[in-house]
């Protein structure tokens, strides 16, 4: 089965606006005429060292009125015990509370995972739902079998094997530099051959030099998953708003797996009390049933 979603996308205008050039594309393809890629830029949170994250353009989405998922393969932020059996997050404020004790207790992190943090506890608070499960082809492709365009962050050092870069000027470097970060859209799959179409904003590319072309599904999945270097490894689903969800009645949540205990932090534990049932002594039994034979009307003759 080969499904293909047509959506244009610009070039993005520097290094550093991939992700909202594929968020302006996104805006378009939905029918937001009213907002040109200019003025989508400075809307966009820009982190000290670059770049933006998936959980800054959902938020941006959020404000706007629409849906927002977030598929997260990314284990320095999330920790798989937070979320419940069927990959889904049904107390965030649980999440949000360990994601801010994670900040408190970890030694030393990173400006990134600090603007990781505050973006996901928004996305959270503003109802963003956030899932982990498997990435693999069915997951993607069940979305773009719906017409729904997929944004996902990866690592551009392996989509495109280029050499890792030095930041911020993105030198070239391949024993001093770092892997790199890039947001791309899937639009298409071919279930035959195994293959995602991209549309991807930064033009002319290495080495596919053309906006939109055809990659190995596995190829693809690997450099989501490695995109976790550089806090990106997840894909973001933007949707209209589904009014029927929220005016239907709120169904009873699945309840998260319990964490681990974490070392520096208690969680109290339920106390149950034991529920005991009385115990009757044989000898007390059998003294009962005789006395029930006394007492009983002898038969007639």
């Amino acid at each position: 089965m080969k499904t293909e979603i047509s959506l244009d996308i610009q070039a993005q205008p520097n290094d550093e606006t991939c992700g909202a050039t594929c968020l302006h594309a996104l805006y378009r393809f939905y029918g937001v005429e009213n907002l040109t890629l200019q003025q989508l830029i400075p809307e966009i949170t820009r982190l000290p060292s670059g770049g933006t994250l998936a959980e800054v353009l959902a938020c941006h989405a959020l404000e706007r009125g629409f849906d927002a998922t977030i598929y997260t393969y990314h284990l320095q932020m999330f920790d798989p015990s937070w979320f419940a059996s069927d990959g889904e997050v049904h107390d965030p404020d649980n999440v949000i509370f360990r994601l801010r004790e994670q900040i408190k207790l970890k030694r030393k992190p990173d400006a990134r995972l600090k603007a990781a943090t505050r973006a996901f506890v928004k996305f959270l608070e503003m109802g963003g739902q956030l899932k982990l499960e498997d990435l693999t082809p069915r997951l993607i492709s069940h979305y773009l079998s719906e017409g729904v365009p997929i944004i996902t962050g990866l690592s551009s050092t392996f989509l495109y094997r280029e050499s890792r870069e030095l930041s911020p000027a993105n030198i070239p470097d391949d024993v001093r530099g770092e892997p790199q970060g890039h947001f791309v859209m899937l639009v298409g799959y071919d279930s035959e051959r195994r293959e995602v179409l991209v549309a991807d904003p930064l033009d002319e590319n290495p080495p596919f030099y053309t906006n939109k072309y055809r990659l190995d599904i596995d190829r693809l999945v690997n450099a989501i998953l490695l995109g976790a270097f550089t806090h990106d490894a997840n894909l973001l689903i933007i949707t209209p708003r589904d009014t029927e969800r929220e005016s239907s009645p709120k169904r009873k949540e699945a309840p998260a797996r319990p964490p681990a205990k974490e070392r520096g932090t208690s969680f109290a534990k339920p106390k149950h009390k034991p529920v005991t049932k009385p115990v009757t002594k044989p000898a007390a039994k059998a003294e009962r049933a005789k006395r029930a034979r006394r007492a009983a009307p002898e038969p007639d003759t």
